[in-house]
């Protein structure tokens, strides 16, 4: 009886404790992630007229090709960090009669990076083109005997070898 007592009372407190262990604090809880990963500079590089295999290319396959809107390809993506909260983005992409892109939907925008909705500017143009025409400053020589100094040395010391073309494999040797 004693016995029996001892084992139901240890075989509980293995059972509590390994209930515990779902929710314990500590315990690791994988990331979920579905879909698609889609990111402002794959959206920035997509441009109005672009065939549907131009559009593969950049973005991948679409998650979703609806039977009944053939023209609309949809990119999801969710995240859940262990024991977070999820979050989802959403893309579409439209294409015109002539198979070519025409528009697009969903939580990117072109030029309109997340970073700048974050830091308050949610309707921000995208950034100015850089002038390429100014001067690049002049570099200053590294110091002598500094590591920069033997780097350049040792590249301004390379000699070009050319490189043999092989002579070219008759078809019908005679």
């Amino acid at each position: 009886m004693q016995n029996t007592k001892h084992l139901l009372f240890s075989l509980t407190f293995v059972g509590l404790l390994a209930l515990a262990g779902c929710s314990f604090p500590g315990v690791y809880k994988i990331d979920i992630q579905q879909g698609n990963v889609v990111t402002q500079d794959m959206i920035d590089q997509l441009r109005p007229g672009m065939t549907r295999r131009q559009v593969r290319f950049i973005m991948g396959n679409p998650l979703l090709v609806d039977t009944f809107h053939a023209n609309r390809w949809d990119y999801l993506y969710s995240i859940q960090p262990g024991g977070g909260e999820r979050q989802q983005e959403r893309m579409s992409v439209f294409f015109n009669e002539n198979d070519q892109l025409a528009s697009l939907s969903g939580d990117f925008m072109p030029g309109v990076s997340k970073d700048q909705t974050i830091l308050g500017t949610p309707g921000a143009a995208p950034a100015a083109p850089v002038d390429n025409t100014a001067q690049p400053a002049p570099e200053t020589p590294a110091k002598p005997g500094s590591t920069l100094d033997q780097i350049q040395r040792s590249v301004d010391d390379v000699k070009v070898v050319p490189v043999p073309t092989p002579t070219p494999i008759e078809a019908n040797p005679q």
